[in-house]
Order: structure tokens, then C-alpha cells, then sequence
């Protein structure tokens, strides 16, 4: 069993605030979402999940239409990819830390992973740079959420891009692919990529910037979103999370998108002259069937 006093634990700066601060209301919400979420059923087998990292008064729903699909399953290892919205040094971050904390528990890092990562990223010209105290929100956000659905403890990967270019966003899916690979076939892991879209147009313009987007994730095309992105016709601050999970994930066996729910800040709030979009979905093995 770990010992919390030993470890070195990254204190939450966003627990109840971002989303509850308690264990009880945090199995609640989560509860009400999964019930209010459609059942998106996939064939096959989940590789990766798309999702949205506001707060979950905003972004909740969406991302649980999602989450739905793993919920009771069991991964050794969670890997999160998520924008950084710091600033630091290096192309990729990490956390310094042996866990990270949420109400509902901890969460231990496999550093022994990252370490074998850093190294794989190196012979790249890739910096994979650990940091300690670090106020990112776009992976801390979805773990109560895993720590609720997930059958037994699972060890995270948090990576948190810098350099969100196309080329870092292929270098890193290489990467992680040939770590994925080296474990136990027995043992699974989920890849997750942790980003909103388009950020602060009125409604009928964040949905067609969205929508562009959309259909990239769909057809497995990171190329077709950077040209939507460099052309001005869609947003996503986490752009690069997601094309390093679509890449992973593809090569991992994982032939389909579905995206299992879209959304703005104005449908929940009622203010359609700001928005920010929300988008989730479940890259798999199969087809769509319900």
C-alpha cells in the first residue's frame, strides 16, 4: 500500500473551484451527468477519448457523454495529453511530482514510463521537462472523472504540450506507440487528449468553426485541422493533444471517431455573444452502432 505521508503529491490548485471540492459531491455530479449522457455504444475495443477541460459546470456533460464508454472498465495506465496554458521550458511537460491529489484520492505517476519516454523523445530533439507546482487545469480536470469510472487504481502519464507543431504532435503519437507497446499485453491503456475549441465568437460562428473541426477529428486527419487552424477556419487550444492521440490511437488499431457530444458555454449558460466550444469523442476499434 503507498504511504501518503511519504510521496510527493502535486497539490490541487483547482479542487473546488473548477470542479467540487468534496469526495460525496463529486460522486453526485458525476452521477447526474452519466445519467443525463446518451449511451454512445462502440464495437471493439476504446484506445482514446477526446475531451473538453472547462469547468465541469460548463464542459461536465460533454465530456461525460464520452467517459460513459469506459465507465467500469479497468486501465493500468491513463495517459493524458493536454495543452500547456503556462509558460515553461521545453517542448513537453510533465509533472516533478510522485501523484497527483482530488478529493477522491490519489493518483500515482509512472515515472518509470516517463523516464523511458524522455529518453525516446531525446533521441528526437524533443525536451519532455518536468515541472512541480504547476496550475494546469487540462489534466487535472478529467481525473475525478477517471478515478470515479475506472475499475481499480490506474498510474497517469500527464504530457503537457508546449510546442504544439505538427511535427511534436507526430514525434510524441511515435513515441508513446512504442511505449504502449512494450507493456504486458495484458495490460491497457487509455489515451486520453484534453482540449476545448474554439474560444469567445457568438454562437453561429463558434459552430462553424467547431464543426470544421469536427470533421477532421472524424476523418483520423490532424494535417486537415492544422490547415483549418493556419486559414483561420477552426480553434482548438489543445490542437496538438489532439492530433498525438489521433495518431496514437490509429496506430494502435483504433478505426473510428465518433464524437459523442458537442456543445458551447452559451448552451449552458444562455449567453450566445461569447462562447467557447466543447466538443468529446471515442476513438476505437470498431464501427458506431447505437
Amino acid at each position: 500500500m503507498t504511504d501518503e505521508l511519504t510521496l510527493d503529491i502535486r497539490p490541487s490548485p483547482i479542487a473546488g473551484t473548477w470542479y467540487p471540492g468534496d469526495a460525496e459531491r463529486i460522486k453526485r455530479e458525476v452521477a447526474a451527468y452519466l445519467q443525463q449522457s446518451s449511451q454512445v455504444r462502440c464495437e471493439g475495443e476504446v484506445k482514446g477519448l477526446i475531451l473538453p477541460h472547462a469547468g465541469w459546470y460548463y464542459s461536465g456533460l460533454t465530456a461525460a457523454h464520452a467517459l460513459k464508454a469506459i465507465e467500469g472498465h479497468t486501465y493500468q495506465r491513463v495517459i493524458i495529453v493536454s495543452p500547456s496554458h503556462q509558460g515553461y521550458r521545453g517542448h513537453l511537460l510533465t509533472t516533478g511530482h510522485d501523484a497527483y491529489q482530488t478529493p477522491l484520492g490519489i493518483i500515482m505517476v509512472d515515472h518509470r514510463s516517463l523516464s523511458r519516454l524522455t529518453d525516446s523523445l531525446a533521441k528526437k530533439q524533443v525536451v519532455l521537462n518536468p515541472i512541480r507546482n504547476d496550475r494546469e487545469h487540462a489534466v487535472e480536470i478529467e481525473l475525478p472523472f477517471l478515478q470515479y469510472l475506472l475499475d481499480g487504481q490506474f498510474e497517469l502519464i500527464p504530457i503537457m504540450m508546449m510546442d504544439q507543431s505538427l511535427l511534436v504532435a507526430q514525434t510524441l503519437s511515435d513515441a508513446l506507440l512504442e511505449l504502449i507497446n512494450s507493456y504486458p499485453q495484458n495490460e491497457k491503456t487509455l489515451l486520453v487528449a484534453s482540449s476545448d475549441l474554439s474560444h469567445f465568437h457568438d454562437q453561429h460562428q463558434a459552430n462553424r468553426l467547431d464543426q470544421n473541426l469536427i470533421e477532421g477529428l472524424r476523418d483520423f486527419d490532424p494535417a486537415k485541422f492544422y490547415k483549418l487552424k493556419s486559414n483561420h477556419n477552426a480553434e482548438a487550444c489543445g490542437h496538438a493533444a489532439m492530433a498525438t492521440v489521433l495518431l496514437a490511437a490509429r496506430k494502435l488499431g483504433a478505426n473510428q471517431v465518433t464524437i459523442a457530444d458537442y456543445r458551447t458555454s452559451g448552451d449552458v449558460s444562455g449567453d450566445l455573444s461569447s462562447v467557447v466550444g466543447y466538443v468529446s469523442a471515442i476513438l476505437s476499434t470498431g464501427n458506431e452502432v447505437g
